[in-house]
């Protein structure tokens, strides 16, 4: 990231700067005339507006330190790694609130605004710059999307699609239902047979006997009830 070959002596930090994207931003400086750097804060300077600011100071890590490869693919160790290296730019959103906030802030940038950064190499012995890299090119930050604008939508799905998932979902329910229909209606002409041949089985049937000496005709008597007395079957037949 530096590319002075002068060999470091002594404990070194990495001071990370802050500026607003402007026609001169490429060269600005971020130290004075003694080579000391500049100690300028978020509130100074309007929020990078009117000139660098130190958002940031990190102690700078020996190469030595550094996660191995195989440890950087070791997921269970992801959230270690990026806590330990990666800094964030605007992560205290409390520093500009808290009147007794001590320390460097590093409040939330402005949104749709373009910003460059710069790194900055500083011997704690001598206090002074050792080295520093060039100003980055702009980076422009995001417009927050409103909250009521959020699709909440995990699928994003269409309308069309919506109402096809709702109708394969509910067909299992409808066939579950017929089915259990067909089994009701099954069991129900199965009770109806069941009554009819009972009834039928009270069906009698008679032969009326010949008188002697007469030619008439026999009769035959069918009850579906409870069965006729025998002298009021014949009743008409005893005028004789």
């Amino acid at each position: 990231m530096f590319d002075s070959a002068a060999a470091l002596s002594g404990p070194c930090e990495v001071y990370l700067y802050v500026l607003v994207d402007s026609a001169g931003s490429r060269n600005a400086s971020v130290q004075d005339s003694t080579n000391t750097p500049l100690s300028s804060t978020f509130q100074q300077t309007e929020g990078g507006r009117t000139g660098p600011y130190k958002a940031l100071a990190f102690d700078l890590t020996p190469c030595s330190d550094l996660p191995s490869l195989d440890a950087v693919g070791d997921v269970s160790r992801a959230s270690e790694i990026l806590n330990a290296y990666l800094v964030r730019v605007g992560a205290d959103a409390a520093c500009l609130s808290d009147p007794n906030f001590e320390g460097l802030c590093n409040p939330p940038l402005s949104a749709a605004t373009e910003y460059r950064f710069k790194y900055v190499l500083v011997n704690m012995s001598t206090g002074l710059v050792q080295d520093q890299t060039l100003w980055s090119d702009p980076i422009r930050t995001s417009r927050p999307t409103p909250y009521l604008a959020i699709d909440t939508w995990p699928g994003r799905r269409s309308g069309g699609m919506i109402v096809i998932t709702s109708i394969l979902g509910s067909l299992p329910f409808f066939l579950l239902l017929g089915f259990a229909g067909a089994i009701v209606l099954s069991l129900i002409d199965m009770g109806g047979s069941d009554g009819e041949t009972t009834h039928d089985s009270q069906i009698t049937q008679e032969t009326v006997p010949k008188s002697l000496g007469t030619s008439e005709p026999s009769y035959t008597s069918v009850n579906r009830g409870p069965p006729l007395d025998r002298a009021e079957v014949y009743a008409s037949k005893l005028q004789d």
